[in-house]
């Protein structure tokens, strides 16, 4: 009933920027909170940057400064700016949303999550 589909990514050189976007769909009422996250290899699953449905914006201490976090309630987007990319931001980016669902029966709220897009910063 709701899908998440991120796009962006890809292969950068250090100090370069990249905007990732992340779009959900379906039978949705409002989307309370988005967040994205990244996952490096061998490393667990960390928050990157958080708003909320009113605007407030949060970040990890590693990427102050540099990355931006921003939505379009219009269009169910939230994007992520990366600026002065680092080789140690090289991950899995993953977005997520949390969702009220409205139904013909029903109303809930849950978190979905994008499917993962790589982004690589190497010279």
């Amino acid at each position: 009933q709701v899908q998440v589909v991120q796009s962006g990514g890809g292969l950068v050189q250090p100090g370069g920027s990249l905007r990732l976007s992340c779009t959900a769909s379906g039978n949705i009422f409002s989307i309370e909170n988005w967040g994205w996250n990244r996952q490096a290899p061998g490393k667990q699953r960390e928050l990157v940057a958080t708003i909320t449905r009113g605007g407030t914006t949060n970040y990890a201490d590693s990427v102050k400064g540099r990355f931006t976090i921003s939505r379009d309630s219009a269009k169910n987007t939230v994007y992520l700016q990366m600026n002065s990319l680092k080789v140690e931001d090289t991950a899995v980016y993953y977005c997520n949303a949390d969702i009220v669902v409205i139904t013909a029966t029903d109303r809930y709220e849950q978190d979905y999550w994008g499917r993962g897009t790589q982004v690589t910063v190497s010279s």
